[in-house]
């Protein structure tokens, strides 16, 4: 008998109001009740989930129940076998497909939709919320990922194939939700309780009826291929212009990479919007939300109204924090496929770490201490990319070394050998930069409170700190933009804007 998708585990209190002792699958002991709280999702299923979020504000039963008859649904685990065995925790497939057939002529103009559908999947991501309820860890699996299919029948053309390989996306093609789900569990051994399926059209819809998501950016973003064109700073973002900044594939050399850092980003700011905003709260607007976007989306059978109550009451009190994203750490870039064509072949080692916390309910990074003092100053450049020489502008002794060091340790790329400066009488510490690296001298002076900034023609990328007898302290320097390598992991709090 095939395993049906799990409900989301929500322990049932005895007659005396204790729950019944439990042994884990693992061996391990039951972890204690704690209080449940309510996650950060993923970019295309926020419509969804948004009911979830609405659940927690106390919608009732019968609310959600003429809500969820709005749902198509798919039977995305009919007939499946030899799956992974069932972890911890419930893990959803989210899945946006392009759906641009069903947006009017002159939005597809505006927003440089054209083109014919792709009938493919557009965004994927597995969402694991653990066990506990207090974290959410979020996966993006790009969309050209080198993948082979099991065996299964052509949906379209009812032909039997043998596995074979593809891009991650064109599984949804070839099989549709059921292949997508079975060639990811194939390549991850995680288990998919759920699967969520939105489109543009619900996407636009739920952005909109919102009021727009805030996004800060610390460069201009410009494509040419979606018509996005941001200049540095905070924007309030509409459904539309919100679906080209999702979107957007070609502002710099990383594609979809950096495509899928942005929609984390988005997701984070886009369910900060709905639960500060107490939008969500208010029936009226609530209904206005689920009407207007709840038509285009697809689950599967078994998330109904009772999961998606379950859940609510689960995630009332949950934080930014609480949420972590990742994209699948990538070892190979442009590894060429015969037939297929250039893919991303997945680090086996990293990725089966990532999936390995996955299934085993645990966090996707190590819990990081919390920093004593002020926050660190976001600057928009990484200071790993900033090259600097120290100099001592004053007859301290060690002040050239003091400096170069507490820059390094905040993260800077000192040259580790610092010198005397010719002026040894300096007041107030100066950052010496040519000006074509005015940036890099914004994000180091940042550093040094209360340096003067001296652009200094033909000096070239090294810049020069001269550090004066006024000179107190490093402070702490952050990148505003979290790494968008593949494997790193940022929480929802850093990638929310005024919230880091």
């Amino acid at each position: 008998m095939p395993t049906p998708p799990r409900s989301p585990r929500v322990p049932a209190a005895t007659s005396r109001g204790v729950p019944p002792p439990q042994r884990r699958a693992s061996g391990r002991p039951p972890r204690p009740p704690v209080r449940r709280k309510r996650p950060r999702w993923a970019v295309r299923a926020v419509t969804a989930l948004s009911v979830v979020v609405l659940a927690s504000a106390g919608i009732g039963h019968a609310v959600l129940s003429g809500l969820g008859s709005d749902i198509t649904r798919v039977d995305a685990f009919k007939d499946m076998k030899n799956r992974p065995r069932a972890g911890d925790g419930m893990n959803v497939l989210l899945v946006g497909t392009d759906g641009r057939d069903r947006i009017s002529e002159e939005e597809r103009r505006k927003y440089r939709l054209g083109g014919a559908p792709c009938h493919c999947t557009d965004t994927i991501m597995i969402v694991h919320l653990s066990e506990d309820r207090e974290r959410a860890s979020v996966v993006s699996l790009p969309r050209d990922s080198y993948a082979e299919t099991p065996d299964h029948t052509d949906r379209t053309t009812g032909e039997q194939h043998k596995g074979h390989p593809v891009k991650l996306n064109a599984a949804y093609a070839e099989g549709g939700p059921q292949l997508t789900i079975r060639t990811v569990e194939k390549m991850t051994r995680v288990k998919i309780d759920h699967y969520l399926e939105v489109d543009f059209t619900s996407f636009m819809k739920t952005v909109d009826v919102l009021g727009g998501v805030e996004v800060c950016t610390s460069e201009p973003l410009k494509d040419s291929h979606t018509g996005l064109d941001l200049p540095a700073g905070t924007h309030t973002l509409m459904g539309g212009q919100a679906l080209q900044y999702v979107r957007a594939r070609h502002l710099d050399g990383a594609s979809d990479l950096s495509r899928m850092k942005r929609q984390q980003r988005f997701l984070a700011a886009l369910i900060d919007r709905a639960t500060s905003s107490g939008l969500l709260l208010n029936p009226l607007k609530f209904r206005d939300v689920t009407q207007a976007v709840l038509g285009s989306v697809r689950a599967d059978k078994g998330f109904g109204t009772d999961e998606m109550l379950a859940l609510g009451r689960a995630m009332r009190n949950f934080s930014p924090s609480s949420s972590e994203f990742t994209t699948v750490p990538i070892g190979q870039m442009g590894y060429a496929v015969k037939g297929v064509g250039s893919t991303l072949k997945w680090d086996p080692a990293e990725s089966e770490r990532i999936f390995d916390a996955l299934r085993e309910d645990e966090p996707l990074a190590r819990p990081r201490p919390k920093p004593k003092g002020p926050a660190p100053v976001r600057v928009p450049v990484d200071p790993r990319q900033i090259r600097v020489q120290v100099e001592n502008g004053t007859r301290t002794p060690g002040l050239g070394k003091r400096v170069d060091d507490a820059l390094a340790a905040t993260g800077f790329r000192t040259t580790k050998v610092p010198r005397n400066a010719t002026d040894r009488a300096v007041e107030r510490t100066v950052v010496a930069f040519d000006p074509r690296w005015d940036r890099s001298a914004k994000s180091l002076a940042a550093a040094l409170p209360g340096s003067e900034l001296r652009p200094v023609k033909g000096q070239g990328p090294t810049l020069k700190v001269i550090a004066g007898a006024g000179f107190e302290k490093v402070a702490r320097v952050r990148p505003a933009d979290p790494p968008q390598e593949s494997g790193t992991v940022v929480r929802g709090d850093e990638v929310v804007c005024g919230k880091q």
